[in-house]
């Protein structure tokens, strides 16, 4: 049985999630960086909206991504550091920064930041 306010949050972040994918659209030239965040894991990935194509993809649960166990936090900021080496090795130097709805805070920050430190411009 879900709760009502559960139904109600998550109808809100869809409502915000259709209001910022109005704006944001991911070109050749600049991509789309998307961000998903579930309760344990986070995932990203850079796509290209003209293609249809996702261009690089990273997550905690990548075969790729191997990581002690750390906070959440910490965790994001890797992914995101990770994402950016994988961008950057694959020509990719500015992005358009899509927080599919969550608040710039906390695990969603972390990433991007990461993702900046690896060369990325948002």
């Amino acid at each position: 049985m879900v709760k009502k306010n559960n139904v109600i949050r998550r109808e809100k972040r869809a409502r915000r999630v259709l209001a910022i994918r109005k704006k944001l659209y991911g070109t050749t030239e600049r991509p789309r960086l998307a961000v998903y965040r579930s309760l344990n894991n986070i995932y990203a990935q850079i796509i290209d909206d003209t293609t249809g194509k996702t261009l690089v993809s990273m997550s905690t649960i990548a075969k790729d991504f191997q990581m002690e166990k750390a906070k959440k936090v910490e965790t994001s900021f890797q992914v995101g550091v990770k994402l950016g080496e994988k961008a950057i090795a694959a020509g990719i130097t500015k992005v358009s920064f899509d927080r599919s709805g969550y608040k710039y805070h906390g695990r969603v920050k972390a990433l991007a930041d990461g993702a900046r430190k690896a060369g990325l411009e948002f």
